[in-house]
C-alpha cells in the first residue's frame, strides 16, 4: 500500500507534510506506514483515496 502511495504523492509532486496537512493524517502515521510499524486503516485509507481521487482497492490490489 505504501508503495502506491508514495507513487500517487510523487507524481502530484507532494510531501508527506502537504498530504498531512490536506488530509488530517498526521507525518508520524505515513512514518509508521513506510516502516511496517502500522498498517492503514479503512478510514485513513478512504481519506487517502479520497484525496488522490482513486479507490480504496487501488491500495489494495498488488
Amino acid at each position: 500500500m505504501y508503495k502506491k502511495y508514495v507513487e500517487l504523492r510523487d507524481k502530484a509532486k507532494l510531501t508527506d507534510y502537504a498530504v498531512s496537512m490536506m488530509t488530517g493524517i498526521t507525518k508520524s502515521t505515513f512514518t509508521d506506514w513506510k516502516s511496517g510499524r502500522s498498517k492503514p486503516k479503512v478510514d485513513k485509507l478512504k481519506k487517502i483515496a479520497d484525496y488522490f481521487g482513486v479507490t480504496i482497492e487501488y491500495f489494495l490490489e498488488e
